[in-house]
């Protein structure tokens, strides 16, 4: 009779919530510079659509830069050395950020906190993913996305309730009366600076966390490994965990990250997988909606204050959401999750699309863009990392997902920076119909190659595949 395994759920679920609080940060960081746009924008006197894509996307250098940073050490050095790393960077640069008074200053400091957010990102959903039980992976890779939702609704809320403290500035102030305000030359200071006070926390917490079973044996510490694995699931889990390791991992390269194996064919098909699919996720246009919400909804006719708030609500929406994940990705799998998200999004921008070209605005906008913000939340945001964490072999997983991360940043640094110059050129209606059209290639691909792996072990999905 097959033994049943007793889980210490406290024990992982401690432990995965502090690795999650990584992709808190990331999600503040990420959102924080979309409310932020409309008041630092006036005090450096950015005007040009060159400076307004840099402003917004230079922490996405640095995300790319985190990920390679992650593609050589992460398996050198482990994922819990990285992480402590990008708690610090992100403290670092909350309180650059904010204490900026020059526009390059602005973005150096926001480089830094893109490294940070390029590591957590990355390796976050990858720590839960090698700590969580197989059975469970899905759900505890997804609270990690979870978590970067309730991050972006907080910056969300925090910029929202600053802007309000400013009760001099008009509804509808122009560019000089912003930049004369409060919230041009103080707010959007603190938008920023909050950030510091998770940070320092995430820091702090990383340092009571052991390192990934996985990646110690790996590194032949198999001794901590199995105290690690005895702490989850007790001794018959810590046994079956490091036979099961040690058949997908070959002796001479327990100690040594070999860059020849992703060059492997079976290797490059899953690689080539998960580029794709990063680059899906950036492509499908939601980061727009979320970087840009105060342009899209000022052209749909909100004023700034009510385009605040319009941000919170989509920042609710994305939190929702994640709840849906969480309840079906373990039992619905995550390709039927993609397929649906991709088709939806598809329909949905189409109608986004024709909402502009006919040019009608208000509440109809609002509620496309939330039903696709929903619809991207539940499926392609936090279904990529679960993927991500599943198909690549413990031998070169952390490089192998660091180089699927650096596709995802190389697409949102594209996407970002190029939107202002892309919307000035096919406008509104054919920004939304492009990303539509990206979306349903995105099903067509996703059906046709993409393997399903709910509910197995990392290493029955690598024997699996090949």
């Amino acid at each position: 009779m097959e033994q049943k395994i007793e889980y210490n759920q406290k024990f992982i679920w401690l432990v995965s919530l502090t690795a999650a609080l990584g992709g808190f940060l990331f999600g503040y960081d990420w959102v924080v510079i979309g409310g932020a746009k409309p008041f630092y924008e006036p005090f450096f006197n950015i005007t040009s659509p060159t400076d307004q894509g840099w402003g917004t996307s230079s922490a996405l250098v640095g995300c790319m830069l985190g990920a390679i940073l992650c593609i050589i050490l992460s398996d050198r050095l482990g994922r819990k050395r990285l992480l402590i790393f990008s708690g610090f960077l992100f403290s670092l640069s909350a309180i650059g950020t904010a204490l900026s008074d020059t526009f390059w200053g602005f973005n150096f400091y926001r480089i830094a906190g893109g490294v940070a957010m390029g590591i957590a990102l990355n390796l976050s959903p990858l720590y839960i993913a090698e700590i969580a039980p197989p059975e469970k992976r899905g759900m505890f890779v997804t609270i990690n996305q979870l978590l970067i939702m309730i991050g972006v609704l907080l910056a969300q809320l925090v910029n929202w309730q600053i802007s309000l403290l400013d009760t001099m500035m008009p509804d509808e102030a122009s560019f000089e009366q912003i930049a004369a305000s409060w919230n041009g030359n103080y707010g959007w200071r603190w938008m920023f600076g909050v950030e510091v006070i998770p940070a320092m926390l995430f820091f702090t917490l990383m340092f009571f966390v052991p390192e990934s079973a996985r990646w110690l044996v790996k590194n032949n510490e198999e001794s901590k490994a199995r105290k690690i694995l005895q702490r989850i699931g007790g001794e018959f889990y810590e046994n079956l965990a490091v036979a099961e390791i040690k058949t997908t991992i070959r002796k001479e390269d327990l100690a040594k990250v070999n860059f020849k194996e992703l060059l492997n064919k079976r290797v490059v098909k899953f690689l080539a997988i998960g580029i794709f699919l990063s680059f899906l996720q950036q492509w499908s246009g939601v980061n727009v909606i979320i970087y840009y919400a105060a342009d899209i909804f000022q052209a749909a006719g909100y004023t700034l204050k009510q385009m605040m708030l319009n941000i919170v609500v989509i920042g609710s929406v994305m939190v929702l959401s994640v709840f849906i994940t969480i309840f079906t990705v373990d039992k619905f799998g995550r390709k039927k999750l993609l397929l649906i998200g991709t088709s939806a999004m598809t329909f949905l921008y189409l109608l986004i699309g024709y909402s502009f070209y006919v040019d009608q605005g208000g509440w109809v906008v609002v509620f496309l863009v939330l039903a696709n913000v929903m619809f991207y939340s539940f499926t392609l945001a936090p279904l990529l990392w679960v993927v991500l964490s599943e198909i690549f072999p413990t031998r070169i997983r952390g490089a192998a997902m660091s180089i699927a991360a650096l596709a995802h940043w190389v697409g949102n640094f594209t996407l970002t920076y190029s939107f202002p110059t892309i919307k000035e050129n096919l406008g509104w209606a054919n920004n939304f119909w492009l990303y539509g059209i990206i979306c349903a290639v995105g099903f067509v691909v996703l059906y046709l190659v993409l393997p399903e792996t709910k509910g197995k072990s990392l290493e029955q999905i690598e024997r699996e595949l090949g």
